[in-house]
């Protein structure tokens, strides 16, 4: 982190002369690393390429492209991100991206509040995929074999599908001529499948299971109305550090979920009790709206 930091400090010194100078000054007096007094006065950063982790860029790239794509998903389809969802498969094209996915996955499964993570390595059956030829890609370059390129893919099975996306390209031979085509000269997609979601991108596919248990009902219940409390402390203005009573007006749809995970939601929230009511103090309740047709009441007190 240090590192990071002091490189930043030194990178964005042209552009933030001030702030930088600050940043590298109060980084500099804890170790003394640099004998100068002023970050305009120290040694501009050079690429290093002994500190290139291209095992680590591959397995971020990984992390971000996939999240991407459930989160996409869930935008598409309403779901929010508050709301768990107990699990993604993920089709594995090799050995080594199994092991890189394997490393990123409690990330990739934090960033998009699901779960679980399941490898899937034979996809016939469950997953279904449909390919097609990326005519702005193959014209350029085979523009008079288009036709017969054409037909060639209509007769792709699930396991040329496949093929193509482990080694990332496919070679055909027309007219006794080899023709070499690269992953993006095909449009991959995948047919939902009940109660999941699906989405492909390149040689990624990631199917989304969005069948929503009572308790995954109740644990997106809870996290929202943490969220709506967080920001009836800020609205009145507490302290990060403030304990505070809790009023939540009696709901028959929220009741259990407060109940359930009563101690999450008061760690939350620095909540020394939350107590459900049948009316809240009046003077200090606001109304919130947790989910689509479910509100309460809410008052909270800072404690002295």
């Amino acid at each position: 982190l240090y590192t990071c930091l002091i490189n930043i400090a030194k990178l964005g010194s042209p552009i933030a002369p001030f702030y930088m100078d600050r940043l590298f000054r109060d980084l500099n007096e804890i170790t003394g690393q640099d004998n100068v007094s002023s970050v305009h006065l120290s040694e501009f950063s050079v690429y290093n390429e002994s500190l290139v982790d291209k095992a680590l860029e591959e397995r971020m790239e990984i992390a971000q492209k996939l999240s991407s794509m459930v989160l996409s998903l869930r935008k598409k389809h309403n779901i929010k991100v508050r709301q768990p969802l107990s699990k993604i498969l993920v089709p594995i094209l090799d050995l080594n991206f199994q092991e890189q996915l394997e490393k990123v996955k409690d990330l990739i499964l934090s960033e998009v509040n699901v779960k679980e993570l399941h490898y899937l390595t034979e996809t016939e059956g469950i997953l279904v995929k449909k390919i097609r030829p990326n005519f702005k890609s193959i014209g350029p370059k085979y523009g008079k074999y288009m036709k017969a390129i054409a037909a060639a893919v209509t007769n792709f099975t699930q396991a040329d599908i496949a093929s193509i996306e482990i080694k990332k390209g496919h070679l055909l031979l027309l007219e006794g001529e080899k023709i070499s085509l690269d992953i993006t000269d095909f449009e991959i997609s995948s047919e939902d499948i009940p109660g999941w979601l699906v989405a492909s991108e390149g040689s990624y596919t990631v199917a989304l299971d969005i069948s929503i248990t009572n308790e995954l009902k109740e644990e997106g219940i809870a996290r929202e109305l943490v969220n709506r409390i967080q920001n009836l402390r800020k609205d009145n203005g507490f302290e990060v550090t403030d304990k505070i009573i809790v009023e939540v007006k009696s709901t028959e749809a929220i009741n259990s979920a407060i109940n359930n995970y009563l101690n999450y939601i008061c760690t939350e929230i620095l909540a020394s009790s939350l107590k459900i009511v049948s009316e809240t103090n009046s003077n200090n309740s606001r109304e919130v709206e947790l989910d689509e047709g479910v509100s309460t009441q809410i008052s909270i007190e800072k404690i002295n």
